[in-house]
């Protein structure tokens, strides 16, 4: 049995009508919902959504895994402090020679300890130690004669009593037309000598004059040498030179006596001989700072030990 078209439509508006009257009639639709409503909503609905640390779906990113952190670089084991040994044991020329077979390097950081420490004059006998008893390289050498100069202008003479001081003498050998020039040269090389020492030796002086040709117009030989207090002592080699001119007369005074103290120091002691003068270097700051005070005492006794009398037959 068929129904009728208008049936049909009042069965559909009834229909409608009855769902809307029973379930929006209470319904504002005009009026926005409060905060309190908002936020109600808000918590119900992230509540519903899946947790981020349990994506199980094939479309989320995948978790990356953070690098592990390097391990810790190992620490840095403090270099010890040098041992600057006892600051209240008396001075000696020959302090720290017992240290001299660890080396220049080991003593060039005894002698900048001790300076750092204020023991000026301990660190100053530290730097002579890296020139005369180890084999320091040349930037070794040039760093302990920078800080010896430096020191050397700083502090008193080792020696401050003359009358405790070795004696040496000087000796030189010229023709009759140089000997007056010489003399005057000899005794201020000698007082040089005493300073370069600090106070360590007391210089005298000897010209022996020769027979020459007045007519000789050519440079003047002179033969130089270092004895002890008299002729029965030791003695160094004998060198000679020419003279040009009265000028250079003291530069090649100064320049043989330091070739005569380094000769003797390398033939006839086991200290490390003073490094050879650079070209131009003053002889006098070689005989300075090149020769330590303690190759000078050394020197010094050395020159002043009888010599020995030939056997009789």
């Amino acid at each position: 049995m068929r129904v009728p078209i208008p049936v049909v439509i009042l069965l559909v508006l009834a229909v409608v009508g009855g769902v809307w009257w029973t379930q929006t009639r209470h319904l504002n639709f005009m009026t926005p919902p409060s905060e309190a409503r908002l936020q109600e909503i808000r918590i119900k609905v992230e509540s519903s959504l899946p947790r981020a640390d349990q994506v199980d779906d094939a479309i989320s990113a995948p978790i990356v895994m953070a690098a592990p952190e390097p391990p810790p670089a190992p620490p840095v084991e403090a270099k010890p402090p040098v041992d600057l040994g006892d600051l209240r044991a008396p001075l000696a020329l020959q302090n720290y020679g017992e240290l001299s077979p660890r080396g220049a390097a080991h003593l060039i950081e005894l002698a900048t300890a001790l300076e750092e420490q204020s023991e000026l004059r301990r660190g100053l006998l530290a730097w002579e130690r890296v020139l005369d008893l180890t084999k320091p390289d040349e930037a070794q050498t040039a760093t302990a004669i920078s800080a010896i100069k430096r020191l050397r202008s700083t502090l008193p003479e080792w020696n401050s009593k003359p009358e405790t001081a070795t004696l040496l003498t000087l000796r030189a050998s010229t023709g009759k037309k140089l000997a007056k020039p010489l003399m005057a040269v000899l005794e201020s090389v000698a007082r040089d000598l005493e300073r370069a020492s600090s106070g360590i030796v007391k210089v005298k002086t000897s010209v022996m004059i020769g027979k020459t040709s007045s007519a000789n117009k050519g440079p003047v030989p002179v033969a130089l040498w270092l004895t002890g207090s008299d002729r029965k002592n030791s003695t160094t080699e004998v060198l000679s030179f020419t003279v040009d001119s009265a000028e250079t007369l003291r530069h090649d005074v100064l320049k043989t006596v330091f070739q005569l103290i380094r000769n003797h120091l390398s033939n006839s002691t086991a200290y490390t001989p003073p490094a050879e003068m650079v070209d131009g270097e003053d002889p006098q700051e070689a005989l300075n700072f090149r020769i330590t005070r303690l190759c000078w005492s050394e020197f010094a006794a050395a020159m002043n030990i009888p010599l020995k009398k030939p056997a009789k037959p």
